[in-house]
């Protein structure tokens, strides 16, 4: 009962994060990706969601590497294209 009030929590405080990721102006969705590229959760419908974490999880792959090679101390890579922004982390 214990682990299941604790992941009922995190939940909750997940929701509420995406919610107000969601609630800024211009973002249009959100995914949440396992380790594998596997979405777990989602704003999106659920074809979008498996294209878009397939194509995300070989950028993730990428980036990682090319980051790693550059300075070891960068966690994450912003991404800016001319309509859209993302945030590889």
């Amino acid at each position: 009962r214990l682990l299941r009030d604790a992941m009922a929590a995190q939940s909750s405080e997940i929701d509420e994060t995406m919610k107000k990721l969601t609630s800024h102006p211009g973002v249009i969705g959100f995914l949440v990706t396992n380790a594998d590229g596997i979405p777990i959760r989602s704003s999106l419908d659920h074809a979008e969601a498996v294209q878009y974490a397939g194509l995300l999880t070989l950028l993730a792959t990428k980036a990682r590497a090319a980051v790693r090679e550059l300075d070891s101390q960068v966690s994450c890579l912003p991404l800016d294209q001319t309509a859209q922004q993302g945030l590889v982390a």
